[in-house]
Parts: structure tokens; C-alpha cells; sequence
């Protein structure tokens, strides 16, 4: 039988990328179990513990509430989530949410890029010279 190897709070943060505050917030609300403790009562958590607060977190960064993430974390780690169909049409269509995101964002990139290239952030059917540089200036600072 192997010893399991156990975190402090402090590590357990560091591991997770959570703060120590956030990590007491979801064992209050319940998003996670209590914590374990040792003799001198401090949190002690697993691996296990770990890998939870890193699903909590991506599914997090989908957009997904804490309330919404409740039903995924308390499937076994055998559960299949053909059995779950309502759980997972929510992560088809949070996963169309984040690939819609990515979409955008590279559009972004792709304009950034373009700017960069073109080192103008004008249109280049908009030539900004002499006389038209204040109005051009003018014009693309109005924001409606």
C-alpha cells in the first residue's frame, strides 16, 4: 500500500494556480470537499484534490458558473458522460463557446498582424497627409 502524498494549502495554491482564499472559498460553497487535516489542523490536500481545482478552473475560463460546474464534479473519475447526456450537451456547447472565442480572438490577432505589417493603424484607402491629417485624425477617433 503506497502513501499518498499530501499538500499544505501554501503548496496546494502554487500547484493549482488557485489563491488560498479562493481554494477555502469553493470547500465553503462546496465546489470542493473539505479538506483533510492533520493533527494540527492545518488543510492538507492529494493529487487528486489538485487535478480537481484544475478542471474547476478550465471550465471556469469557458465562461461556465460555479453553480453549473457542480454536476461534473461529482462524477467518479469512471463516470462516462454518455450517461450524463444533459451534462454533456452543456460541455458541447460550451466547447462551441470557446472555439466561437478563439475565432474571434484570431481575428483579432489577424488584424493586429495586419497593422504591424502595414505599420499604420489607418485603412490604407485612407491616406493621412497635409491638409486631411486632422480630419483623418478626427474621424478615426470617433468612437459610436
Amino acid at each position: 500500500m503506497s502513501v499518498q502524498t499530501m499538500f499544505s494549502i501554501h503548496e496546494t495554491s502554487e500547484r493549482s494556480g488557485l489563491s488560498k482564499d479562493t481554494i477555502r472559498y469553493y470547500e465553503k460553497i462546496g465546489l470542493l470537499p473539505r479538506a483533510e487535516r492533520k493533527a494540527s489542523s492545518h488543510r492538507v490536500y492529494s493529487e487528486q484534490d489538485i487535478q480537481t481545482m484544475s478542471l474547476i478552473t478550465c471550465m471556469k475560463k469557458t465562461g461556465m458558473s460555479l453553480e453549473e460546474m457542480k454536476p461534473f464534479l461529482r462524477m467518479s473519475l469512471e463516470s462516462d458522460l454518455n450517461d450524463f447526456p444533459e451534462e454533456r450537451e452543456m460541455l458541447i456547447n460550451y466547447q462551441k463557446k470557446v472555439e466561437e472565442q478563439i475565432a474571434s480572438m484570431q481575428q483579432v490577432v489577424h488584424f493586429i498582424q495586419e497593422k504591424l505589417e502595414k505599420r499604420s493603424m489607418f485603412p490604407e484607402d485612407f491616406p493621412i497627409t497635409g491638409e486631411r491629417l486632422l480630419t483623418g485624425l478626427t474621424k478615426k477617433n470617433t468612437f459610436s
